[in-house]
């Protein structure tokens, strides 16, 4: 088909042009290029130069956006109410490359408007041009939505990936422990056996019961001990246990250390024993302790299941509508901390924090928020070396609450400080950014009439935020 077949009925069928005159209709066929592209043929990619509006005729146009090194599809064009079956460069756009990729969707038969004819459509039907714009608005709307949407599914993926790290260690350890403690009560009617063997009375297993009890109270409070300390303890029990011919049978000096236990205790201990039933008073006593502080690891383990349970709930705000409530941003931050703690503890990183002690409740879209400090926290990790170090402070004043993310990488060129904040413009390689976090970021901190800004040097990398603590209208 040639553009001369192209009747201005046909024209007229385009919804953003149906009620234009016939002068104005003829102008755009007259002034505009026809093209036709088959079914799954490649319009345009990303880079490319965009100097055309387009007005489709016949067919779609899928548009595809890169993330992470893939192509993800974020809008279709078609002839109705949400495009007016116009694309491409728009009177008053910005755009001056292609942010991605367009196919062709079916059989498409377009014709192409350059630029350098704006300004002449726009003093012939200004009117006109006030459309387009709302086009492009419209299509801006629906690009902030998907783009939402996929930051949003990238940081539950960061949020999914910090979980399972996260319940790997204490789920894997109460199987450990489970499997221990297992073989401690096991042996334990072994030991009891020999016990009642050698005459153990009831008085002397409650001197048993109460010593280990005073150790428990005793340890509670003390300073732990350093490597060195612990050492010479050890050694200290390994000498008293050979010099009473059972180091061959028990080697336990760390069991004994860990409960508090020195020499001089176990040997003020023994005193109340025959000496022929000590060496099973000392095994059935490590048994004990072990077996006790096997119990203390399970307990911590399924206390740290606990509380990531509940810094997830937390973090993601489960239970709770998104309307805007008031939150504690410290407690929020910490969560955000443990649920990223896996990516810390990969780099050892240090994390300082520095909060106001007396911070008021801020109102505020907390799922929202959590989405902040995640996006923050994850790409100063990604920014840092191994052994680097982040800061986290909040300050507070009657009328609002300053929080910094500070760390000490590479820091962000000058030259593209002014960017970071830019959709789909990001610092990281491809497929590790999206480009989307930033601007997510920058438009939450808004949504709570707040400001966001950046501070950056080679070793020092300051996010600033600043949010209100008064009811945000």
């Amino acid at each position: 088909m040639k553009k001369e077949d192209i009747s201005l009925n046909e024209l007229r069928n385009v919804i953003a042009l149906s009620d234009l005159p016939d002068e104005h209709l003829q102008w755009i066929l007259d002034h505009s290029v026809y093209n036709e592209y088959k079914d799954g043929t490649l319009i345009f990619k990303k880079g490319e130069p965009m100097d055309v509006m387009w007005i489709l005729l016949e067919g779609k146009v899928t548009f595809y956006m890169e993330i992470n090194g893939t192509q993800v599809h974020f809008y279709t064009f078609e002839n109705e109410m949400s495009s007016g079956g116009i694309g491409g460069l728009i009177p008053y756009s910005r755009m001056k490359t292609s942010p991605g990729y367009a196919y062709a969707q079916g059989n498409v038969r377009r014709l192409e408007l350059h630029k350098d004819h704006f300004h002449e459509l726009e003093l012939m039907n200004p009117d006109l041009i006030q459309r387009l714009i709302g086009y492009m608005t419209e299509r801006a709307r629906s690009f902030a939505t998907v783009k939402l949407q996929h930051e949003k599914v990238s940081a539950l993926g960061k949020l999914a990936a910090g979980i399972a790290h996260e319940l790997n260690n204490p789920a894997s350890a109460i199987n450990r422990i489970s499997s221990e403690l297992g073989k401690r009560l096991t042996n334990n009617y072994q030991l009891t056996e020999d016990l009642l063997a050698h005459k153990i009375n009831p008085d002397q297993l409650k001197f048993i019961s109460y010593l280990v009890e005073a150790k428990n109270n005793d340890n509670d409070g003390k300073k732990k001990l350093t490597a060195i300390q612990r050492m010479e303890l050890e050694d200290n029990i390994y000498d008293w246990l050979k010099k009473k011919g059972l180091s061959e049978d028990v080697i336990v000096g760390e069991t004994f250390v860990e409960s508090g236990f020195t020499s001089e205790d176990l040997e003020s201990f023994c005193s109340v024993f025959e000496k022929e039933s000590i060496k099973y008073v000392i095994k059935w006593l490590e048994n004990l302790l072990s077996s006790k502080k096997i119990l203390q690891d399970l307990d911590e383990a399924s206390s740290r299941i606990s509380n990531l349970v509940g810094a997830i709930k937390s973090h993601v705000h489960m239970d709770q509508s998104n309307e805007l409530q008031p939150t504690d941003l410290n407690k929020d931050i910490d969560n955000t901390i443990t649920l990223l703690g896996y990516k810390l503890r990969e780099k050892n990183i240090n994390v300082k924090k520095l909060y106001c002690e007396n911070l008021a409740d801020v109102p505020a879209y907390i799922g929202e928020l959590n989405q902040v400090w995640t996006n923050l926290i994850d790409n100063s990790i990604y920014a840092l070396d191994k052994n680097g170090e982040i800061s986290i402070e909040t300050k507070c004043n009657d009328n609002s609450v300053t929080v910094r993310f500070i760390d000490n990488g590479a820091g962000i060129p000058q030259d593209i400080q002014s960017r970071i904040f830019d959709p789909f413009f990001t610092t990281k390689k491809v497929g590790e950014g999206t480009g989307i976090g930033l601007d997510l970021v920058n438009r939450i901190i808004k949504h709570h009439n707040g400001e966001i800004s950046v501070n950056s040097k080679p070793g020092r990398t300051e996010f600033i935020i600043t949010l209100p603590i008064h009811e945000i209208k």
